[in-house]
């Protein structure tokens, strides 16, 4: 992780300077005119992770700086936040005591929520044994009994020791509705809690008067697929990380909603099952007829590398397209190729990165008739 100046008195500033960039980006595209959805000016991170420093009898955080590469001592992190904050100082100095903690110990991970839940993963370059077990036992009572809702997990090579589980159970807030997401360590998850919030109420309110049914690539632990299901008769969404999967399956049945299924898949191999080319077991094992779906909407979310040809053109044979992007300028590649079909009618910036060069962006496109 890199050094960011987060300095709430520059945030306006930088934000408007987002807005600019990414206005003037997709000028040629014709679009609307840009829905900006701002970050919290500091705690706004819900993850973390700290490279730890053994200097003498001392036992700090470290960050490197991204255009040096020198390293720095890290006490509080602004972008990160308050419980990842107000846990740093209380575990350092815990660890720093306790030889059989700190012994080699080279990483510190925070996974925190906006429901209290917090995960810490403790990463070291030699095993565990049975006495880091029963210390880091101790470590997390104590660190409960402070007020902390936290589980901890020690890493090494070909090693996990759970204590007393890998996940927490984020709660999301839209429109008044509250959704629970369970959030795996290591997996991926939206890193700026408020920011998703603001993200999954745009995109239910761009899919409010939809019809039928909703199909979804790369949906990940179902984060919109659970609140975009209230617009659609079904759900049909797609992800191939089986983590991911087994977590959207936890979160459909958490959230009670009935009218969602989830098929492991790639964007890639969805396409060729739909254009016929190819055959799935796993959809026959699933009791998924393809051809029982009348889906006029699809949402994606693809990874930075955005779509390739064929899942664009897959894509085009649907009335309306909501994307969210990563980065903008495989958005921009892939609009090339989608608005040969499709305008743009909605546009939103979303500042999951504060600080950074980093624009998350949101699209709804329309079948030009």
């Amino acid at each position: 992780m890199a050094s960011l100046d987060v300095n709430p008195q520059h945030y306006a500033q930088q934000l408007a300077e987002k807005t600019e960039r990414l206005s003037d980006m997709f000028a040629p595209f014709d679009v609307p005119e840009l829905e900006v959805y701002e970050s919290p000016e500091q705690h706004y991170r819900m993850r973390a992770e700290f490279r730890v420093w053994h200097e003498g009898d001392d036992l700090f955080y470290i960050m490197f700086n991204q255009q040096t590469r020198e390293k720095y001592r890290v006490d509080q992190f602004p972008a990160a936040s308050r419980l990842i904050n107000d846990l740093m100082p209380l575990l350092i100095d815990a660890m720093k005591e306790n030889d059989t903690l700190r012994r080699k110990l080279f990483q510190v991970d925070f996974l925190s929520t906006l429901s209290g839940e917090m995960l810490v993963s403790l990463l070291y370059h030699r095993q565990l044994d049975e006495a880091w077990i029963e210390e880091a036992k101790a470590l997390k009572q104590r660190l409960n009994d402070e007020g902390f809702n936290l589980n901890l997990i020690g890493r090494a090579r070909k090693m996990k020791i759970v204590l007393d589980r890998d996940f927490v159970v984020e709660k999301l807030d839209v429109n008044g509705e509250s959704y629970v997401y369970q959030q795996v360590e290591n997996s991926f998850t939206q890193p700026n809690g408020k920011v998703a919030e603001k993200m999954l109420a745009w995109a239910v309110d761009c899919t409010q008067d939809s019809q039928g049914d909703l199909l979804e690539l790369y949906c990940g632990n179902g984060n919109f697929s659970l609140a975009l299901a209230q617009n659609f008769e079904r759900v049909l969404a797609t992800e191939l990380a089986k983590p991911s999967v087994d977590s959207a399956q936890y979160n459909i049945a958490a959230n009670n909603i009935e009218n969602v299924q989830i098929i492991r898949m790639s964007a890639e191999e969805f396409t060729e099952a739909m254009e016929g080319k190819r055959e799935f077991r796993r959809l026959k094992q699933a009791g998924i007829d393809l051809s029982s779906y009348n889906c006029n909407t699809i949402f994606v979310d693809p990874p930075r590398a955005g779509m390739d040809i064929d899942t664009c053109k897959m894509v085009q044979g649907y009335e309306r397209i909501l994307y969210i992007s990563c980065n903008p300028d495989t958005l921009k590649e892939n609009l090339d190729v989608l608005c040969e079909t499709h305008r743009v009618t909605r546009f939103a910036l979303f500042d999951q990165f504060p600080y950074t060069h980093h624009m998350e962006a949101g699209v709804l496109l329309e079948l030009i008739k």
